[in-house]
């Protein structure tokens, strides 16, 4: 059987997350989506399918399946497709019967014998998937802030998955386990300094190769650090996921930090999705509850949509950086390549990718190309190379926010001009 993990054309309720990546590339616990689909199928994706724009940069991380290409899928031979936004977690089982599972508007699953090879797209597969769909048994998610919300149990579910508990790194008299060490799954060369608390009574731990974590910090669980990261005297609350070569201090609470990002000093960030080669400045911080305990709103799209949840903090694009004090208010949405400036009170709800905002209005500051030459020197400093492919993808999708940028731009200078 092949396996086909695709998009559907949700992916615009999940900017600016998924301005760069394809939807399943997004984290939800110790996994991306993709690779818990993977997990419970028990194979490897032979082929993805996703924007266009994405086919390039995504190419080199598909591991060698065909990316919009099921040319080499034989007549008659069994394929799987499933949605990029289905949670596959360890309860959920592929269907072993042909036929079709999901909305009229869209797919969930799809098992077939039929010829795929002209399939390019989602549109190829909703006219060729059959009308008649049964119910889906899994949780597919509609808006970025679920991923967020439902992470804090897959933590869990994902380290029961995963079927392992072992402390293999040598843990110091003076480091405490507060609960059941049968929680912990703590890598050979990971470095635990004195003086830290790993409290596993309501979740598991899991630290991997190549972490370090200095004194004075506490990790809650269920928690994920992933590979190669840096906690300096943290105060790591529930529920948080990290992915590889993080840098986290102050206290952090059910939040994603997807990799490669820096939030190193003091500083909340709570209910929080941080893309990758993000900076925190220091004492930058997020409220994740308003002042009435009401349900949090998000802009999606440019207009406000209610998430059904009192517990929202921000959405942050890739190549974000913010300067020091730096505050974010309940559901910011900050795009990709944002550079942000503290102003002494909450920045607004929503600043478009590729924005400046400085002295309390959004601008196009100095321009992108400014900003791409940081992302090479950020890039540079954890031995990872900026591309012509990465600049690519960028100018794209620039050019895609273009008109929402100049929005902004142009209803901030008039606010300046007091028009």
């Amino acid at each position: 059987m092949k396996l086909v993990i695709f998009e559907d054309d949700c992916f615009e309720n999940f900017y600016p997350l998924t301005y760069p990546r394809p939807i399943f590339e997004l984290r939800c616990g110790a996994l991306s989506l993709a690779a818990k689909v993977e997990r419970q199928v028990g194979q490897k994706a032979d082929a993805y399918l996703v924007r266009d724009y994405l086919v390039e940069t995504f190419s080199a991380r598909a591991g060698g399946a065909k990316v919009n290409d099921l040319s080499g899928i034989a007549p008659g031979e069994e394929v799987l497709f499933v949605n990029g936004r289905l949670l596959a977690d360890k309860d959920w089982k592929a269907p072993k019967a042909p036929g079709a599972m999901g909305c009229q508007k869209s797919v969930s699953v799809w098992r077939t014998t039929a010829d795929v090879r002209k399939i390019r797209s989602f549109a190829d597969i909703l006219a060729a998937a059959p009308a008649d769909r049964g119910k889906c048994d899994a949780t597919c998610f509609n808006w970025m802030w679920e991923v967020m919300l439902t992470s804090v149990e897959q933590i869990g579910r994902d380290f029961a998955a995963a079927g392992r508990s072992f402390v293999e790194s040598e843990l110091r008299p003076d480091v405490a386990v507060f609960g059941d060490r049968k929680n912990l799954a703590i890598h050979s060369d990971v470095d635990i300094h004195p003086f830290v608390v790993l409290d596993t009574r309501h979740g598991p731990i899991t630290i991997e190769s190549g972490s370090e974590v200095h004194p004075f910090t506490r990790i809650e669980g269920p928690c994920y650090v992933g590979p190669k990261c840096t906690l300096l005297g943290a105060k790591v609350r529930e529920g948080c996921s990290f992915g590889p070569v993080c840098r986290v201090g102050g206290e952090v609470e059910e939040s994603i930090i997807h990799g490669y990002s820096n939030k190193y000093h003091d500083g909340f960030l709570g209910h929080a999705y941080v893309c990758e080669w993000v900076n925190l400045g220091a004492l930058t911080t997020n409220s994740d509850l308003k002042n009435d305990y009401g349900s949090v709103d998000v802009h999606v799209t440019g207009k406000l949509v209610a998430s059904g949840s009192t517990k929202v903090g921000s959405f942050i694009g890739d190549h974000v950086k913010t300067s020091i004090g730096t505050l974010l208010n309940t559901g910011s949405v900050v795009g990709t390549f944002a550079l942000l400036m503290a102003i002494g009170k909450p920045l607004p709800k929503f600043i478009p990718p590729f924005a400046w905002y400085l002295e309390g209005a959004i601008s196009r500051g100095f321009g992108k190309q400014s900003l791409f030459d940081t992302a090479v020197t950020a890039m540079g400093r954890r031995k990872k190379v900026w591309t012509e492919a990465d600049l690519r993808l960028y100018e794209h999708i620039y050019a895609l926010t273009d008109e929402e940028r100049k929005h902004y731009i142009k209803k901030d200078r008039r606010k300046l001009l007091g028009r």
